[in-house]
């Protein structure tokens, strides 16, 4: 049984009312924080980077699949794991009915992990995927976009 202090239905509203206020500033604080986000400089990549396809080597040009924006996931499936992260792959669950409405938005959803491929794509079948999915094992894609780390950078908390 829960240790739940039971309060009149006054009581209950009033200390609602006074959560929803926190709530409401919590939101503001996102929207902002998500507004300056939006506004952060862009980088140019300049890497030549190629990432292991279903298709072959590819580089990161050819990703966009000749729409204008791409939209890349990391997905945490480091070489040394036996599947993917568990929230990682719920998550995913949902992308392959989002690919249609992005397409027609000009915008190419992938998956990026640095996994070799045979062992994205054996685990991309068994969860029953069609989301592109490209291996960045033989590049410092990851390191580079600070979404992967070193044990060393790791341990120095860098």
């Amino acid at each position: 049984m829960t240790d739940h202090k039971v309060v009149s239905r006054a009581e209950w509203q009033a200390a609602r009312e006074e959560l929803l206020q926190r709530e409401k500033e919590h939101t503001r604080m996102a929207d902002e924080l998500a507004r300056q986000r939006r506004e952060l400089p862009w980088v140019a990549i300049e890497k030549q980077y190629r990432f292991d396809a279903d298709e072959g080597m590819r580089t990161l040009a050819e990703l966009f699949e000749g729409r204008s924006q791409l939209l890349i996931y990391h997905f945490m499936f480091g070489p040394s794991y036996v599947a993917g992260c568990p929230v990682n792959s719920s998550m995913v669950d949902g992308f392959d009915g989002l690919l249609p409405h992005l397409h027609a938005r000009d915008v190419t959803l992938l998956l990026v992990s640095q996994a070799p491929l045979d062992k994205l794509q054996a685990y991309k079948q068994r969860m029953g995927w069609s989301i592109p999915w490209v291996s960045s094992a033989a590049t410092n894609f990851n390191f580079d976009l600070g979404v992967s780390y070193t044990p060393p950078s790791i341990a120095t908390g860098l």
